[in-house]
């Protein structure tokens, strides 16, 4: 493997990363299209997986590399692999000479960038120019799409344009929309669904297995508000997120008329909390935005011509907070101008 360093920041401490995780909760269709066109001998060269945040988009990617790297050791039907099979633990120890991943790294002085850095993804052609080094198939995960920039989606075009024999990409993304139509085309969408409620519950508990710290009373809560993401659930389950999204759904339906005594409540709440207070206020908002933009949720003060801007400026705000450890309160307030900003007249 070209790039050993902890994937992910491995943010929920001893859960097992995605290239570890070895029970597929979900999305039985893509994993029955995978193992089809693998026996049919046509495998594209790309896959697109896109979806909500925190569904399983990239442990999803990383049973696909370890089936295809394995040469598809996997019983019929199926796309797992046993869990002791050489190329599994190859995969999650990050060592396997044929795979390639593609993400943010923490830089020297151990910030994590807000962007893939364009030198990374040129690896992707000296990579793939060479011979597999177990003479079968050459994987690359991209995990996301999302944080490279416009020069380094040229960098990986290239490559996808001209794929060599036997060479498989696994791209990531949460926002597929957004992505460059001209990587769109050259790859087939695997669309992912959020997972049900109970799906989370069950992923939940699975995961307690390495975090005896999640509180398993509030497993159905947290699922519940999850909106089918693992991720949103776990980030609900630290410190205060249940509570910091009970309050922030109550100031988003308060808007524009919101109490700064409840901003600056809700700021010293974040500011407290190095738990998963951060995302459970980010992901709230987001949630909200998102019902109003497609029509799940609609009142007569927003105005959704300006939702997506707003999306936007939310998401940057949140990953530039998480990088450079902004303050919370100013993050809060910062969310909130923009919000009432979008419901000017």
């Amino acid at each position: 493997m070209k790039d050993a360093a902890p994937l992910e920041g491995d943010r929920f401490g001893a859960a097992p990363a995605p290239r570890e995780t070895q029970h597929l909760i979900g999305h039985e269709e893509a994993q029955a299209m995978v193992r089809a066109a693998w026996d049919a001998g046509r495998l594209p060269h790309a896959l697109l997986i896109g979806g909500a945040e925190g569904i399983g988009k990239a442990t999803l990617a990383y049973a696909i590399a370890r089936f295809v790297l394995s040469g598809g050791a996997a019983p019929t039907h199926s796309i797992a692999i046993d869990p002791d099979h050489p190329t599994a633990r190859q995969v999650a120890a990050l060592s396997h000479p044929d795979l390639l991943v593609l993400r943010r790294t923490p830089n020297d002085a151990g910030k994590l960038p807000s962007m893939i850095p364009a030198e990374t993804v040129r690896r992707v052609r000296s990579f793939f120019g060479s011979t597999a080094a177990l003479g079968g198939w050459r994987v690359c995960v991209v995990d996301t799409l999302d944080e490279m920039n416009a020069q380094g989606a040229n960098a990986l075009l290239k490559t996808l344009e001209e794929p060599p024999n036997r060479a498989l990409f696994l791209l990531v993304s949460h926002a597929p929309g957004r992505l460059l139509p001209t990587i769109r085309s050259r790859c087939r969408m695997v669309s992912l669904r959020a997972l049900s409620d109970g799906q989370v519950v069950e992923a939940l508990e699975t995961l307690s297995a390495s975090l005896p710290g999640l509180d398993r009373s509030r497993f159905t809560e947290a699922a519940a508000a999850a909106g089918g993401s693992v991720r949103e659930a776990l980030g609900l389950l630290e410190g205060d997120g249940l509570a910091v999204r009970n309050a922030t759904t109550v100031l988003l339906d308060a808007l524009p008329d919101v109490d700064p005594k409840s901003l600056h409540t809700l700021g010293e709440k974040l500011a407290g909390d190095r738990g998963g207070a951060l995302d459970a206020f980010v992901g709230t908002v987001e949630a909200w935005i998102s019902d109003h933009a497609t029509g799940r949720r609609q009142t007569a003060r927003v105005r959704l011509a300006r939702l997506p801007e707003v999306w936007e400026k939310v998401r940057r705000a949140a990953v530039d907070a998480d990088v450079y450890n902004l303050d919370r309160k100013t993050l809060v307030f910062r969310i909130f101008a923009s919000l009432n900003e979008a419901l000017r007249p």
